[in-house]
């Protein structure tokens, strides 16, 4: 995998529908990348989970068939249709079977499908590593690394003797590539990773060699792109304090640095990038405050009760912390309703730094300008996190995702109010201590309950850190070693109290009755 995150691949984002993003917006590039390789004419798949990881037990009701079945179709994961998908696909013909069984998987997210047409058959394995970034490891049984975040060309050749001779062909073409890797195993192939495919006239030239049998073109799904060879000027808070020393540069400056260096753009478009997904998060918090209605879920619309009980005046004062909780709760209720919202930085977080960030900004009368710079700060936040321990519930419990959430939130609430660059750091650096050990345990199988909660306590403890560290609260622990720490707590937590819907609140008599329930009246993918 990368090792330099991306602010828009890895932390805010993917803009998405759906429940989970380790489920279906993973899933979802997932089967993006399986309809490519078959040249999209899949017919058959077998989808296999291990009986030991997370999929097993969740992979139906926190999205990850809706996901599959919505990339093999080549949709994008906003696409309203997304809760249709399994209509649709056996609609389109195409004939997907699930099977739980030893894979041998060693991560909880894995994937293993076999993909058959009339022409060929094909099997991937893939990962989801959290936040609804993936990783295809295995490809017909050659080992890869593919994230998702280079335009791919797979040519397979007729034996492995074959491949150094291709290989000669297209070094001596006029083809710019990032990476050329030969696989060597029964089903030998070429990967070429690029910035854009070959062109027809090359591609013409290859097929027509003897030794290659199929040209497969795989097309990024992530937002921005890699390249070989990608320096970025830190990837520790100790690095970019190093870089800074010279420059004084604010918090959201040097994650537009970084983001810059990271995804070769300029600052302005990173700026642009980042109000986009301002715009959609503020457009959820509204969709949420107007109800929401969708018969496949638990908690219904409370949001918009709270809004009137606040307008009212009949709630415990606290304005801004309460519009913090409205808010939170209003994105929550759209995610739960399939509608648009930002994983920032997971789908079961994904209104601790909305809620968090616009309530502060709203309550204190901030401009658009400014939550944009907030967010950026929120962003760089969550590539260190990224880049040195996880989002995954699945791998770190919920701490890996409100917990991340509540650190990258404590940061930009900060440099909203013109703290410090060092108390925004602070802010987040006590904002995850309060965070450890959070378990991931929905009941009935779905992320609503105690995910709300879980969010609201998660946002507001951003707030309070924020005014701790402005306060000149004393953080204690550096930032980085708190991350550190954070990923070998996350290790420790049993597989049963993350997200497997094995332990904590997901086995008791309620949750239980409330699963067979849902799946008895109103069962639909989700």
């Amino acid at each position: 995998m990368n090792q330099y995150p991306s602010i828009f691949n890895d932390v805010m984002g993917p803009v998405m529908r759906g429940p989970s993003s380790s489920h279906c917006a993973a899933s979802l590039r997932i089967g993006r990348i399986c309809r490519d390789l078959a040249d999209e004419k899949l017919e058959d798949v077998l989808i296999e989970f291990d009986p030991n990881g997370s999929l097993a037990t969740t992979h139906k009701s926190q999205g990850s068939d809706m996901g599959l079945f919505g990339g093999f179709l080549g949709w994008e994961a906003n696409d309203e249709r997304l809760a249709d998908s399994e209509s649709a696909l056996e609609a389109a013909g195409i004939r997907a079977k699930i099977e739980i069984t030893d894979i041998h998987a060693d991560h909880p997210n894995t994937y293993q499908l076999t993909l058959t047409n009339a022409e060929e058959t094909h099997r991937i394995t893939a990962i989801s590593t959290g936040g609804g970034m993936i990783e295809v490891i295995a490809i017909d049984g050659n080992e890869v690394s593919m994230a998702g975040d280079f335009f791919e060309t797979v040519i397979y050749v007729k034996s492995t003797g074959d491949l150094a001779k291709i290989k000669k062909f297209i070094l001596d073409q006029e083809f710019t590539f990032d990476d050329l890797i030969l696989h060597d195993s029964a089903i030998p192939f070429i990967e070429i990773k690029s910035q854009q495919f070959p062109g027809q006239e090359l591609l013409k030239k290859l097929q027509s060699l003897e030794q290659v049998t199929s040209i497969k073109k795989i097309s990024p799904v992530l937002p921005v792109l890699s390249r070989k060879g990608i320096m970025v000027p830190f990837i520790t808070c100790e690095e970019m304090l190093v870089y800074n020393q010279d420059k004084h540069l604010p918090l959201w400056e040097l994650a537009a640095h970084y983001e810059s260096a990271r995804g070769s753009i300029p600052v302005d478009e990173v700026i642009r990038k980042m109000t986009s997904i301002v715009h959609i998060m503020q457009d959820a918090i509204d969709t949420g405050l107007r109800g929401t209605k969708y018969d496949a879920r638990i908690l219904g619309a409370q949001s918009v009760n709270f809004k009137k009980q606040l307008e009212d005046h009949k709630l415990i004062g606290g304005d801004t912390n309460n519009l913090i909780i409205m808010y939170v709760s209003a994105v929550l209720e759209v995610k739960s309703s399939m509608g648009v919202i930002v994983a920032a930085p997971t789908a079961g977080s994904c209104g601790v730094v909305p809620g968090a960030v616009i309530g502060t900004a709203k309550g204190l009368g901030k401009s658009e300008d400014e939550i944009v710079k907030a967010m950026l700060v929120a962003g760089l936040i969550g590539v260190f996190i990224s880049a040195h321990a996880t989002f995954a519930a699945e791998v770190g419990g919920c701490m890996a995702e409100c917990g991340s959430g509540s650190g990258m939130a404590a940061a930009a609430i900060v440099s909203l109010v013109h703290g410090t660059l060092e108390q925004s750091i602070s802010a987040a650096s006590v904002a995850l201590q309060n965070s450890f050990g959070m378990i991931c345990d929905p009941v009935a199988n779905r992320v609503e309950a105690p995910c709300l909660g879980k969010n609201v306590m998660a946002a507001t403890n951003a707030l309070s850190c924020a005014n701790m560290s402005l306060a000149q609260y004393d953080h204690v622990v550096p930032l980085d070693e708190v991350i550190q720490a954070m990923n070998e707590v996350g290790n420790a937590i049993p597989n049963t109290l993350r997200c497997t819907s094995l332990g904590g609140l997901s086995t008791t008599k309620t949750s239980k009755a409330l699963e067979e329930k849902m799946n008895k009246t109103f069962y639909k993918i989700c």
